[in-house]
């Protein structure tokens, strides 16, 4: 039993073989995917990753305005936003949203302002939040903090790849830490440190495909059939079954998802 926790199949990198992606994801042992929208607000991308995970038995979805489109959040992408979050069962989370200042796509006044107002929006509907943070950790910390620390919801800090202090910082937030393939590369020491000091039962795994796909498929388009690859590696890591991970990290996200739970 596997879950994925974090991908992007609604993309245009799916288009060909979507189908047969989910099914290679079922005859993998992977029980659920949460698809995660992206992109531009106002262009119907976030609609898109829903009738995505419609079209799916297993399949979830989340909807949030990425620090790269945070210049392009306003009023009628907020009415839009909570359109999209409050017209399916499906969807599960906000996110992914937060602040990203290595790409810096979008003026970093304008990414703090949208991270926070969409962790309130969060919190209002009583939805779990999905995190990224990227060359951020100090800053992600504190507006979560300010903004979401206490909120019943919880959350996950997607795709990790801050320090250590950072996952304790969230992890006292009540919040899980997701992995994806970057923690099997061979340069990770220190994400891999990070990977074995977060406490088992707030422990996730994902693939945030079509990136970042785990050693040995690395170079390949990832999805969410790979995440077992990402598991395998840090039960062994951890000095576990592959079996009891996949299971500990399925409830972890049955827990954290509830909407999702079968």
């Amino acid at each position: 039993m596997f879950v994925d926790s974090h991908a992007h199949i609604d993309g245009e990198e799916f288009d060909a073989d979507r189908v047969e992606v989910v099914e290679r994801a079922r005859a993998a042992g992977v029980r659920a995917i949460l698809n995660v929208g992206t992109g531009d607000p106002h262009s119907g991308s976030l609609e898109r990753a829903v009738a995505v995970a419609e079209e799916f038995e297993g399949v979830y979805a989340a909807a949030g305005v990425h620090p790269h489109d945070a210049r392009l959040y306003d009023e009628a992408a907020e009415r839009r936003l909570l359109g999209v979050l409050r017209g399916s069962d499906r969807v599960v989370a906000l996110g992914e949203i937060g602040l990203d200042y290595h790409y810096d796509n979008s003026p970093r006044e304008a990414q703090r302002e949208v991270f926070a107002r969409q962790l309130r929006l969060a919190a209002r509907l009583e939805l779990p939040v999905i995190i990224h943070s990227r060359e951020a950790d100090e800053e992600t910390v504190k507006i979560l903090r300010a903004e979401y620390a206490g909120a019943a919801s919880g959350g996950v800090m997607h795709c990790f790849g801050g320090g250590r202090k950072m996952a304790e910082d969230v992890l006292a937030f009540g919040f899980h830490v997701s992995f994806a393939g970057n923690v099997t590369f061979k340069k990770a020491d220190a994400l891999r440190e990070v990977a074995l000091a977060v406490p088992l039962e707030r422990l996730l795994v994902e693939t945030d495909c079509p990136y970042l796909s785990p050693v040995p498929l690395r170079g390949r388009r990832n999805e969410p059939a790979h995440v077992v690859e990402t598991v395998r590696f840090l039960a062994g890591l951890r000095g576990v079954t592959p079996e009891e991970l996949g299971r500990a990290t399925s409830e972890n996200f049955y827990d954290l998802f509830g909407k999702a739970r079968p």
